[in-house]
């Protein structure tokens, strides 16, 4: 088990003091996983992890590919059930000595998830289904290149989650990377 001092060094960067997660070693070994390094998710607080799944569920294009639950709280695993070869995973997590702290936004004013959709309709329908939800931060707007035609909606616990189209990261990747295979 770590120190005193390593658990409070691992609090004060996020991972929660007396964790049951702390200095523990798991036995698992996945038969699994990338041939080099690569971007795999980004990890979100979240005080209510059923609420959160289900928004993200309804205004965005992921999927829930897993949930744990331990002593310590809860986490969902969401992504696109497309990409088992190169998955990019949005984690919540829910600690259960947060709760009482109300929402943490991490991904806000300005700082914010990226979802491009394919069509212009598809920014107006979730801009649409936002408002009526009560989360519309921007409204569709037409901004220069190669930003596109964006909006944003904020999540149950404030974070930022850009809906654009034509925003041009396909076709730069395409231009630059190409059509390599690597994972």
């Amino acid at each position: 088990m770590p120190t005193t001092e390593a658990n409070a060094d691992m609090a004060q960067n996020g991972l929660p003091e007396q964790s049951t997660l702390a200095g523990t070693v798991s036995d698992v070994e996945h038969t699994t996983g990338p041939r080099g390094p690569r971007w795999t998710h980004i990890a979100l607080p979240s005080t209510d992890i059923d609420r959160s799944i289900e928004w993200y569920t309804k205004f965005t294009p992921l999927e829930l590919l897993d949930r744990r639950e331990d002593a310590d709280g809860q986490s969902a695993w969401l992504g696109h059930s497309d990409q088992p070869d190169t998955p990019f995973i949005l984690v919540l997590v829910s600690f259960f000595k947060d709760q009482e702290k109300g929402p943490q936004p991490t991904m806000a004013p300005f700082a914010h998830i990226g979802i491009e959709v394919p069509s212009r309709a598809d920014v107006e329908r979730i801009a649409e289904e936002g408002r009526a939800a009560g989360c519309l931060q921007w409204p569709p707007t037409d901004l220069p290149d190669p930003v596109g035609y964006v909006c944003a909606i904020t999540d149950p616990d404030g974070n930022m989650i850009e809906i654009s189209h034509n925003q041009g990261v396909y076709d730069k990747a395409q231009q630059v990377w190409g059509h390599k295979t690597s994972a």
